[in-house]
C-alpha cells in the first residue's frame, strides 16, 4: 500500500508543469496569472493530502480532470458572487434572495449616489459636517407624527441600540409570549442581555394581562417593551396588552414605553385585503416613547432599521459611540429615501413600489403569465419537458403577515430526460439563477414573484439545459 501511494504521489505534477498546459497557458492569458497560479498550487496539494489519507490505492488524478477543476475554480473566483437571481419560489420577501425588490426611483437614487460624491454628512448651507440622519428624518416625521429619527443597519442593531442607550443597568419588562426569535438566531433574550438590560419576563405563552406586568414593577424598572409577532401568530385562548395601556401603566410609573414592530407597516393592509398588522403611525400616536421597524420588509427599501419617537431619546440614541459602529452608508440613505418618498402618494403607491405590487398583484394577470409560459414551453420543447398550470399559494415572507398566504398559479414542470433535482440544480447554475420549488417530484415556478421581462430568461435556459 506504502508502495503504491508512493508511485500515485510521485505522479502528481508539478505547478509549473500544470502551468505549461495549453489550456491553463490560456486560462493564464485571459485571466490572472497569480490567481491561476494559487489555484494550481492549491489543487495540486488537495489532491497530495486526499491521496495521503485515503486507502483506495487506484486513487489517480488525470490531466483531463485537474485542468478541469482548475478552470471552474478560478471562472467561478472571477466572476461576481452576488448576482441578481428570478424567484420563482413565490415568498415575495425571501432573505435568501435578498428580500424587497427596489422602486425604479430607489433604484436611480442609487445609482446617482454611488455614480457620483453626494452631501451625505455635509450642511449645503454653512459648508460644514452635518448628520446624515437629516436626510430622512424629515420624511420619517411626516408619515409617522415621531418628532425624530435614526436609522442603523438591521432592526435587530436598532432594539440592541435602544436597549443599550436607555435601558443599560435597568430592568425591562415584556410578555414571555413575545420573547421572539427570528432567521439567524436572533432572540429578545440574547438582544436584551447584549444590550446591558435585565429581562422580567410576565404572564404566560398566549395570555398577559396588565396586572403582570403592574406586578413586575420595582424601583430597578427601566422600561415597558412590547415586541410584534410579526412571524408566528398565537391563536384560541389568548389575551395581550393593548399599546395604550402599556402606555398609560408607563406614565403611571415614569417608566419608558419601547415599541419593536419588527417588520413594520406605514400603510393599512386591511384596507386591500390582507389582514392588519401595526402601523408605525399607531404606535407614535398610541403614545410609544421609542418605536423601531424593518427598512427591507414592508416598507420595501434598503436594509435598515428606523428608530423613531421622542426626541430627547433618540437625541440620547444619536450620542451613543454604538450609533456609529451602526450606522448606514450613502447607499442606504439614497434608497430609503427615494422609497419613503413612495408612501407620499398612497393613490399610486402599489404601481410604483416593487413590493407592495407583488402583494396585491391581480391573481388574472398571474394566471395568463404562467398558462403563456406553458404554451410557449410546450412548443418549444415537445417531449422533453410536461408543464401544467395549476393553482398555488405564494408567501409574503421576510417575518411579515406569518400566517398569511396569496392565491397563486404556478407552472409545475416535469422533465423526462433527467431528474427533477437535477433541472432545478442546473437552472440555479444559469448565468442568471433561477429558483424554483421542488416537491413531489416536480419543479413549481410561482409566477407571483415572477415579472413578465424573466419569462424569456427562463425559457432560453430551459432550451440550453434541456
Amino acid at each position: 500500500m506504502a508502495q503504491d501511494k508512493s508511485r500515485l504521489l510521485s505522479k502528481i505534477p508539478s505547478v509549473e508543469h500544470v502551468l505549461n498546459l495549453p489550456a491553463i497557458a490560456a486560462l493564464v492569458d485571459r485571466t490572472h496569472r497569480a490567481v491561476v497560479v494559487d489555484t494550481v498550487r492549491r489543487k495540486l496539494d488537495e489532491h497530495r493530502r486526499r491521496l495521503k489519507e485515503s486507502k483506495d490505492k487506484t486513487l489517480e488524478i488525470t490531466e483531463p480532470a485537474l485542468i478541469n477543476e482548475i478552470t471552474h475554480e478560478v471562472e467561478d473566483f472571477l466572476n461576481p458572487s452576488l448576482v441578481r437571481a428570478i424567484n420563482g419560489i413565490g415568498v415575495i420577501l425571501h432573505t435568501g434572495l435578498g428580500r424587497a425588490p427596489f422602486s425604479p426611483a430607489a433604484r436611480q437614487a442609487i445609482a446617482n449616489a454611488a455614480e457620483n460624491f453626494s452631501n451625505l454628512a455635509i450642511d449645503r448651507e454653512k459648508g460644514k459636517r452635518a448628520e446624515r440622519y437629516r436626510h430622512v428624518e424629515g420624511l420619517l416625521g411626516f408619515l409617522t407624527g415621531a418628532e425624530a429619527s435614526v436609522v442603523v443597519n438591521n432592526n435587530a442593531a436598532a432594539t440592541l441600540l435602544i436597549l443599550d442607550t436607555l435601558t443599560r443597568g435597568r430592568e425591562v419588562i415584556v410578555s414571555r409570549g413575545q420573547l421572539v426569535e427570528i432567521g439567524g438566531s436572533f432572540r429578545i433574550p440574547d438582544i436584551m442581555a447584549k444590550g446591558g438590560a435585565t429581562m422580567v419576563e410576565v404572564g404566560t405563552t398566549n395570555r398577559t394581562h396588565l396586572k403582570d406586568y403592574r406586578s413586575a414593577i420595582t424601583p430597578n424598572t427601566g422600561a415597558l417593551l412590547r415586541v410584534h409577532t410579526s412571524n408566528y401568530k398565537i391563536t384560541g385562548f389568548v389575551a395581550e396588552v393593548p399599546l395604550v395601556d402599556l402606555v398609560a401603566l408607563g406614565k403611571e410609573h415614569k417608566l419608558l414605553v419601547i415599541d419593536d414592530l419588527g417588520s413594520g407597516a406605514l400603510v393599512d393592509l386591511s384596507k386591500y385585503g390582507l389582514p392588519k398588522e401595526p402601523m408605525v403611525q399607531e404606535s407614535i400616536r398610541e403614545g410609544a416613547d421609542v418605536t423601531c421597524f424593518s427598512g427591507d420588509k414592508l416598507i420595501g427599501g434598503p436594509q435598515c432599521g428606523i428608530i423613531v419617537g421622542r426626541k430627547k431619546y433618540i437625541d440620547q440614541i444619536k450620542k451613543n459611540p454604538l450609533t456609529r459602529a451602526l450606522r448606514c452608508g450613502k447607499l442606504t440613505y439614497a434608497a430609503l429615501e427615494a422609497t419613503l418618498r413612495l408612501f407620499l402618494d398612497e393613490d399610486n403607491l402599489f404601481a410604483n413600489h416593487a413590493t407592495l405590487g407583488l402583494i396585491v398583484k391581480n391573481v388574472d394577470t398571474i394566471r395568463a403569465q404562467a398558462e403563456g409560459f406553458a404554451e410557449q414551453v410546450t412548443k418549444l420543447l415537445p417531449g422533453k419537458l410536461a408543464v401544467t398550470v395549476r393553482q398555488d399559494r405564494s408567501e409574503i415572507g421576510g417575518g411579515s403577515l406569518a400566517t398569511e398566504s396569496l392565491p397563486t398559479f404556478v407552472a409545475v414542470l416535469k422533465p423526462k430526460s433527467m431528474k427533477v433535482e437535477e433541472l432545478a440544480l442546473k437552472l440555479r447554475h444559469n448565468a442568471i439563477p433561477i429558483f424554483g420549488r421542488v416537491a413531489a417530484g416536480y419543479l413549481q415556478l410561482d409566477f407571483r414573484t415572477i415579472r413578465e421581462d424573466e419569462v424569456p430568461i427562463i425559457v432560453e435556459a430551459l432550451e440550453a439545459v434541456l
